[in-house]
């Protein structure tokens, strides 16, 4: 039975860590447009969104310390993340010329892949992609996909060189 237990638990661990990245792009989106503060985006996303139900659309139960975690992170750093970013996007692509949404998804993955060293960066890449694919149908995701993979191979060279087969 503990066995049971204990594989059940990773599995709900990650897909609750799965929406609290999630909340934490919406958050970091709804501070950057309307200006909420980081305390009170952060009360009303534990009090009346993760794992509740708004609008007839239901947010899947999240990690709270995970999301609390992102979104404080990302706020702290912002002038750690944003250079980084900027410099993995296309010519001609300033950070603030890109969508907020996008903007939120780059920096908390980043966030992550600097910060959260016990996952692996290739999950945080594949994460961040398919947030992107919950909020655009385009060439978003794939836009993530590059940007966090350039950045993953800077921030995080070590573990993606590969590796010798002697």
């Amino acid at each position: 039975m503990s066995d049971q237990a204990n594989n059940e638990t990773p599995a709900r661990s990650a897909n609750q860590r799965g929406s609290a990245r999630l909340g934490a792009v919406q958050a970091l989106y709804q501070m950057d447009v309307g200006g909420t503060s980081l305390s009170k985006v952060l009360e009303e996303f534990e009090l009346y969104r993760l794992g509740k139900e708004l609008d007839e659309e239901l947010y899947l139960p999240a990690d709270i310390a995970y999301f609390r975690d992102l979104v404080a992170g990302v706020v702290k750093q912002q002038l750690v993340l944003d250079p980084k970013i900027h410099t993995a996007l296309e010519k001609g692509w300033p950070l603030a010329r890109i969508d907020t949404t996008l903007r939120a998804v780059m920096r908390a993955g980043l966030y992550e892949m600097l910060y959260h060293k016990d996952v692996p960066a290739r999950v945080i890449i594949t994460e961040y992609v398919d947030v992107a694919k919950a909020f655009f149908e385009g060439d978003e995701p794939r836009i993530v996909n590059g940007v966090l993979d350039n950045l993953a191979r800077e921030v995080r060279e070590e573990e993606l060189k590969p590796r010798d087969k002697t």
